[in-house]
């Protein structure tokens, strides 16, 4: 049995939880998240807290899901009431971002600019060109967007440009030397 998903999950105020056939709506001030979980678990509200309990069959998928769903759950209330948020940077010469309406646009290097349209529910910020700062409630979601702009241009270990998540670290490997 799951220790985590016999923890009970608190519903702070602000944050609106509604639960319809195993679908799972949360609202809160940072905006509004909704996922639906396999019927293999039960979930309810009980005295402002979320209790999730396998189901009574009690299958060996039953005892794996609800510890997980339980902590999906907590990221939900958590992402509703205080939010998610990435930070990301770009390096090389003349590489860049700017926002146009609903599009991020990047400069990294190819011959084109690549355009990338921002989903609803996720708020990007650019500062100095070169920072960018991926926010949102649904931490899934934050996390997917920041993977796929980071894929444009991966870091390389020859020179370390491209885009990096801020703390991660690039294995660096020295070049060629004549002999």
């Amino acid at each position: 049995m799951s220790r985590i998903g016999k923890q009970p999950v608190p519903i702070p105020d602000k944050v609106k939880v509604d639960i319809k056939n195993h679908t799972v709506l949360v609202e809160g001030p940072k905006g509004k998240v909704t996922k639906t979980f396999a019927p293999v678990v039960n979930i309810a509200i009980v005295d402002k807290q979320v209790i999730v309990s396998p189901s009574a069959d009690t299958s060996r998928f039953a005892k794996a899901m609800y510890g997980t769903v339980r902590s999906v759950i907590a990221g939900m209330v958590k992402g509703v009431s205080v939010g998610y948020s990435k930070d990301l940077e770009i390096q090389g010469v003349g590489f860049k971002a700017n926002l146009k309406g609903k599009q991020l646009d990047l400069a990294l290097g190819y011959s084109h600019p690549i355009l990338m349209d921002i989903p609803d529910g996720i708020k990007i910020t650019v500062v100095e060109g070169t920072k960018l700062k991926v926010e949102g409630a649904d931490k899934q979601l934050v996390g997917a967007v920041t993977a796929e702009i980071r894929s444009y241009y991966p870091p390389e270990p020859y020179k370390g440009k491209g885009v990096r998540i801020v703390g991660e670290r690039v294995r660096r490997k020295e070049g060629k030397t004549v002999a």
